[in-house]
């Protein structure tokens, strides 16, 4: 199985380009979920700067994700009122200070290709916090029900969002998508439904759990308002247990995994759909060169001359 990378490959190229040889540059691209990106000069050759727009930035700052970002970026991140106008977050690399050569700039290089993981990581974080205090909380004596955490919405697409709510043992993800064509329904129904009976067995049973549900909301998430029940929609719910986070190292490849399971999905259906036009199309080539080898050649009849002579070939 494929799986998408969560780092921006022309960003990562780019940089890795622009820090060993500086020129002018302005350049824009789009990545995955409508994110776009903005990498330019200005004035200065030397003074790059990479810009983000995303859909959901209102809600990912809410959740944290400006002290996520200044965490992971310092003094490359500039300030929300200087972000470059259209975009929601800039960094700004000084290509006379940049880390020394090897592993300490490859390390920023890496970083900065990851400003979309990073921003999306927030909620994630915050849920995982959310559910280690829940956890300590003392049970209540009086057989009331433990807190959970907020709902945490994030609409990275139209008409899509990700859930996360955190309780006292698990946080919950759910993902709400569309499938626009009733193709890709029926083969999104049939990917769903293998990573559900793929957790039976005994190798994998300690990955997260995955429930599918076509129209109807799980419900954690029922009483939300706008849902979408038509018959495009779809909800997958992932269970993530305390061992899916207990370490920066887990919880660092959790997030970045989860964060594409949208894309990986909506990949390996049109992946499978272009196999399956190929396969009918070779198919059919056999199928015409069997019917050609079926063809009768016309029998060649002899032709004579009024007088009865027949004609010869020369």
């Amino acid at each position: 199985m494929i799986l998408l990378e969560a780092h921006n490959v022309i960003i990562q190229n780019t940089l890795t380009d622009k820090f060993e040889k500086p020129s002018s540059l302005d350049v824009q691209f789009v990545d995955f979920d409508g994110v776009r990106f903005h990498m330019s000069t200005g004035e200065r050759k030397t003074l790059l700067t990479l810009s983000m727009n995303i859909r959901c930035w209102e809600e990912l700052v809410k959740y944290g994700a400006l002290d996520v970002l200044k965490k992971e970026y310092g003094s490359y991140l500039k300030d929300p009122s200087a972000t470059e106008p259209g975009y929601h977050v800039s960094l700004e690399f000084d290509l006379e200070q940049l880390p020394p050569s090897g592993e300490p700039r490859e390390t920023l290089i890496k970083s900065a290709a990851l400003l979309r993981r990073h921003a999306l990581s927030a909620p994630f974080i915050r849920a995982f916090a959310t559910q280690k205090e829940l956890e300590a909380a003392p049970v209540p004596t009086d057989g009331s029900p433990r807190d959970i955490g907020e709902l945490m919405s994030v609409h990275y697409r139209d008409e899509e969002a990700i859930y996360i709510q955190a309780a006292h043992d698990r946080v919950t993800v759910v993902f709400s998508t569309l499938f626009r064509e009733e193709a890709d329904r029926i083969y999104g129904k049939v990917f769903l439904q293998e990573f559900v009976d793929a957790r039976r067995q005994p190798s994998i049973q300690t990955a997260p759990q995955v429930l599918y549900t076509n129209r109807e909301p799980p419900l954690e998430i029922r009483h939300v308002p706008g849902l979408n029940t038509s018959e495009d929609a779809g909800y997958v719910t992932f269970v993530l247990f305390p061992r899916h986070f207990a370490h920066p190292q887990t919880a660092y490849a959790t997030i970045s995994h989860i964060q594409l399971f949208r894309d990986n999905l909506h990949y390996h259906i049109k992946c499978s759909k272009a196999y399956l036009h190929s396969r009918m199309r070779h198919r059919v080539t056999e199928f015409l060169k069997v019917l050609n080898r079926a063809k009768q050649e016309a029998p060649e009849r002899e032709r004579r001359t009024v007088t009865g002579r027949t004609f010869a070939s020369r």
